[in-house]
């Protein structure tokens, strides 16, 4: 028994429905940065959705990859810039199969349709459900491209501050699913007059007319959703973009340039407070390999940062890779204190408290199935495995306990909470940029605008090439670096030990969000397995 048959409307004809999948690929990209139309991203899903609907499951599941692919492959060109074609197309086919399976599940509920109530959210889970598995899997998940992630200046980002980015998915794709009702119900191929036969009226139009109509409520109910601004200790912070000389995967053969690069930029920073009577920070942070030469082995290094520090004479956070030959190579963030203090007075400086990056990133950082992937690509080899750390990235830097993460860790959901539930009182992503491009940047710093929102902590983005920045609990941000040139940002921003709710569930939503959705597909197991009253020709 076909799905079409049971819900009494059968699929769109096969070049509409390839159509439809084929649109809504593009239609998801430019909800993300750098073209920002958040509400795209609901249109999509609709688009997707009634591509499938009525299908079988593996006409649903091609034509999700269809919508994945194209979504994806341009989506993640960034990767294709210094390391060639081939790794950019698998990890954005492996991406692809993930929406592939997810087009299988929505065509599975296509039986479900008849009751919107039901089919409605049931769509909404199943797209959350996906994200939760690729998240996870496989070698430990890769979520970029989330619903959420695309909604940085949408009403709808003010959910994450209630259920994290699970809840603003599931309410983007709710949205998507309600804009859907009625265009399934106006494209879709009758199968079976109704039994008096009379035509729809104006009571079946209204009906399917109220889905846009709730979907504008939901977008519109968000703005009435609480977000929780720090009120705590204002810190005056700074953050250093050194730049790099040349942008490309052999910027850590540059390592010593980088490192001076930020040295320098540091040095004048503290010259404006001392000579020029500029307002002196209170911690600097430095971004993500700004010292990729190993200051705890290499007493240039050392100096160097030493120097910095002095001269701007505040803790900074030092992105740093260490070379421990017990421990292997460290992707880590440094808190290094200056020798003397704000007064001239000597001090004991160097590193006081250290995070090592927890979830280096697969074949980038750590390469799985090495001797496969050297197949694939001649870079392999150019990627060690880093050591993972244990402990979540909590810091003390100056005044401040400051939660830490280190470049794509911020798209990991427990990886951020970990560092606020620890203590973190203001949030900083410490990055290098400079292997991709604005695009891949500007991804980042709408998922470092979601985390402040969601946790209700002022938030910084630190990256050696930009896009370096400030956000605010609110969503919002200030004084953006441009890319691919030196800058120094400062701002004051607010400490905050509170909760908020979405930090006290945790993932809790999130799992009544996948066991909805598995309930869904239970359910429309259930409806299938009815006897047809009324059996078309089709479905014999």
């Amino acid at each position: 028994m076909t799905a079409a048959g049971i819900a009494g409307r059968g699929p769109l004809p096969l070049w509409a429905a390839v159509l439809l999948a084929a649109v809504a690929g593009p239609v998801m990209l430019v909800a993300f940065p750098p073209y920002g139309w958040w509400w795209a991203a609901p249109v999509a899903v609709a688009l997707a959705a009634a591509s499938v609907h009525g299908r079988r499951l593996r006409a649903g599941f091609g034509l999700g990859a269809l919508t994945g692919a194209l979504y994806f492959t341009p989506l993640l060109s960034w990767t294709n810039l210094h390391t060639g074609m081939v790794p950019w197309l698998l990890l954005s086919a492996l991406q692809a199969l993930f929406i592939g399976l997810l087009g299988a599940a929505t065509a599975w509920i296509s039986p479900l349709r008849n009751r919107t109530w039901l089919w409605v959210p049931a769509l909404a889970a199943l797209w959350t459900a996906q994200e939760a598995l690729r998240d996870r899997a496989p070698f430990g998940g890769f979520p970029w491209g989330r619903l959420a992630f695309s909604q940085d200046t949408s009403p709808l980002l003010r959910l994450a501050a209630a259920g994290g980015a699970p809840l603003v998915t599931f309410a983007v794709a709710l949205t998507g699913a309600l804009l859907a009702v009625p265009f399934i119900r106006t494209t879709s191929t009758p199968q079976a007059a109704p039994a008096d036969g009379v035509t729809p009226g104006w009571d079946s139009r209204v009906k399917a007319l109220a889905g846009p109509v709730l979907a504008a409520v939901v977008v519109a109910g968000a703005l009435l959703v609480p977000v929780q601004r720090p009120a705590g200790t204002p810190v005056y912070v700074a953050v250093v973009q050194g730049n790099v000389p040349r942008l490309g995967l052999d910027f850590n053969e540059q390592r010593r340039a980088v490192l001076d690069n930020h040295v320098r930029a540091t040095v004048e920073l503290g010259r404006t407070v001392t000579q020029d009577g500029a307002r002196r920070p209170d911690l600097v942070v430095w971004p993500e390999n700004s010292s990729d030469i190993d200051p705890l082995r290499n007493p240039d290094a050392a100096a160097a940062i030493a120097t910095a520090a002095r001269a701007v004479g505040v803790p900074i956070l030092v992105g740093a890779v260490l070379t421990d030959p017990k421990v292997g190579v460290e992707n880590a963030g440094l808190v290094w204190e200056p020798d003397i203090d704000a007064n001239g007075n000597p001090r004991q400086g160097g590193v006081s408290a250290r995070y090592t990056k927890r979830h280096p990133v697969p074949f980038a950082e750590t390469m799985p199935l090495r001797d496969i992937a050297r197949m694939v690509s001649k870079e392999v080899d150019r990627v060690s495995d880093m050591t993972a750390g244990h402990t979540p990235g909590v810091l003390r830097v100056g005044p401040a306990t400051v939660g830490d993460v280190i470049c794509f860790e911020v798209a990991y959901d427990g990886l951020v909470r970990d560092t606020v539930t620890g203590g973190g009182q203001l949030l900083a992503v410490q990055t290098n940029n400079a292997t991709f491009d604005e695009a891949e940047a500007r991804q980042q710093l709408a998922m470092v605008r979601l985390r402040a929102v969601e946790h209700g902590r002022d938030a910084l983005m630190a990256s050696t090439v930009g896009i370096s920045a400030f956000a605010d609990a609110a969503g919002g941000t200030q004084q953006e670096t441009k890319f691919n040139e030196a800058a120094v940002i400062v701002a004051e921003l607010h400490l905050s030990s509170d909760r908020t709710l979405a930090t006290r569930l945790g993932a809790g939503p999130e799992y009544v969000i996948v066991m909805l959705g598995i309930a869904a597909l239970v359910a429309a197991a259930a409806v299938r397995r009815r006897p047809r009253q009324h059996p078309t020709k089709e479905d014999v």
